[in-house]
């Protein structure tokens, strides 16, 4: 049997509303009764609730744990993941969902699907840029050089084709 919720609001030093407020969001749990244990609902309430501002109200929660249970745990006791500790999740993901959003609003990302099929393009037209080089070309250096240009034309289609061959067996890192 414990204390009745104006009484463990004036224990607390709130208003019976705060209590009030505190059951229906989980974070204090009454007795089977509807009484409330001063000294357990002075863990769930540190525990469930977000970290002090400063001064008085963080010696009230500090007085509040045993010192066993501080001692044991470093600080104040966990059972799991808290009220702060899912809130500072929440307000994280948020955070990052946010900066994701706004720097696709700015032009600042693009899509990952559509940015490789735009360098699979470019890929794909700097071969064959480079696989008909040999035939614009070789006439040319074969008349300079004073060799058949057919010749010419077979040296350089091979060389070329060689080298791409090469470039085509190194595998880049996409990170």
């Amino acid at each position: 049997m414990g204390i009745s919720i104006r009484a463990y609001a004036r224990h607390r030093g709130v208003t019976d509303t705060a209590v009030h407020k505190a059951i229906r969001t989980g974070r204090i749990a009454p007795e089977a009764d509807g009484t409330i244990d001063p000294d357990k609902a002075d863990l769930e309430w540190a525990r469930n609730s977000e970290a002090p501002k400063a001064g008085t109200r963080a010696k009230a929660v500090k007085a509040a744990v045993p010192e066993s249970a501080a001692d044991a745990s470093g600080g104040l006791p966990s059972g799991g993941a808290s009220l702060l500790q899912a809130r500072t999740v929440n307000e994280v993901v948020k955070a990052q969902t946010n900066k994701v959003r706004l720097a696709r609003l700015k032009g600042e990302l693009v899509d990952r699907p559509q940015a490789i099929a735009h360098v699979f393009k470019l890929a794909r037209s700097e071969r064959d840029a480079w696989l008909n080089w040999p035939a614009r070309i070789s006439a040319q250096m074969a008349a300079k050089l004073g060799i058949e240009p057919h010749a010419m034309h077979v040296a350089l289609e091979a060389a070329v084709r060689e080298h791409l061959q090469e470039l085509g067996e190194m595998r880049p890192r996409v990170d």
